[in-house]
């Protein structure tokens, strides 16, 4: 590992401010499971390392009127143990306890697992089924976008040279909407996901309404299976629908074969865990 330089600032425009002025080889810190491994390598070394984690805004979880907030330094251990989370998205728990070990996730942030933007993620589905967006900060102010538009290839996302991710909100109309999330790696614990999935759905008057399918490790970022939602919304939900969909589903991924597994073999999983995840959801949205 190369020498740097250290900042710690305390707030976001101190933060900005010097990834800006640094911008050719300032990385910005948050939990540093990802970027201290990538510093030991001499084509991943950086200048100044501007460590986030003294900025108040972007930690915690709260209700506000636009719905559930998380700032970006919020980790994994923290969602697992909100009761807020509980209430109102409890899938982003079922996600948060599939990442790495305990170390992992005590250190590991939300926003740090967003920003390095591989495409297995493990927050990244139910966000995406949730529907949720993403605040960023930079010299010139703040934007709001859908986490969609933020994830644009592995290790690619949509922030500017000086800019930090701030929060990430799940809007007030997806709380408590029901949803799963499945995920299938090599082992039980700390692997890499084959596939994950996520569904979020409504029932109304016995019919599926605003349908979310999103799939992880099978394309260059997290995807919604759009046709597989509207091939479900507006119909009554039964094992021939169900099975459609994720056959739907299939044929919107792009998985490769690489040494972990067969692109033939992550299109079967992604035809079972659509699948799960569909039934699970609609299981809880009839309560």
């Amino acid at each position: 590992m190369r020498p740097f330089e250290y900042l710690a600032p305390d707030c976001i425009e101190d933060a900005v401010a010097a990834l800006a002025e640094n911008s050719a080889d300032a990385r910005a810190l948050a939990g540093g499971t990802d970027l201290l491994v990538d510093l030991k390598h001499e084509t991943a070394s950086a200048g100044l390392l501007v460590d986030l984690t003294r900025i108040a805004e972007c930690r915690g979880i709260e209700e506000s009127a636009d719905g559930l907030r998380f700032g970006s330094l919020v980790t994994h251990t923290e969602i697992m143990e909100s009761d807020l989370v509980r209430r109102h998205a409890p899938s982003m728990i079922d996600a948060a306890r599939t990442v790495g070990a305990v170390q992992t996730r005590n250190l590991g942030t939300l926003g740090g697992n967003l920003v390095t933007c591989v495409p297995s993620l493990d927050s990244g589905p139910v966000l995406v089924a949730l529907d949720a967006e993403v605040t960023v900060a930079g010299v010139g102010g703040r934007r709001r976008m859908p986490l969609t538009e933020f994830m644009v290839g592995p290790r690619k996302t949509a922030l500017e040279k000086g800019e930090i991710l701030v929060d990430i909100v799940i809007p007030r109309a997806s709380l408590g909407k029901p949803c799963s999330f499945r995920k299938f790696g090599l082992r039980k614990g700390q692997a890499l996901a084959l596939v994950n999935a996520a569904a979020a759905v409504n029932l109304e008057d016995g019919k599926i309404a605003d349908a979310r399918i999103a799939l992880g490790a099978v394309a260059p970022t997290v995807v919604r299976a759009r046709k597989a939602e509207a091939a479900l919304d507006g119909k009554a939900p039964d094992p021939t629908l169900i099975a459609e969909a994720a056959e739907i589903a299939v044929t919107e991924a792009k998985p490769i074969d690489d040494f972990r597994a067969s692109a033939a073999y992550r299109r079967e999983l992604i035809r079972a865990l659509t699948g799960r995840v569909l039934n699970e959801a609609i299981e809880q949205a009839a309560g």
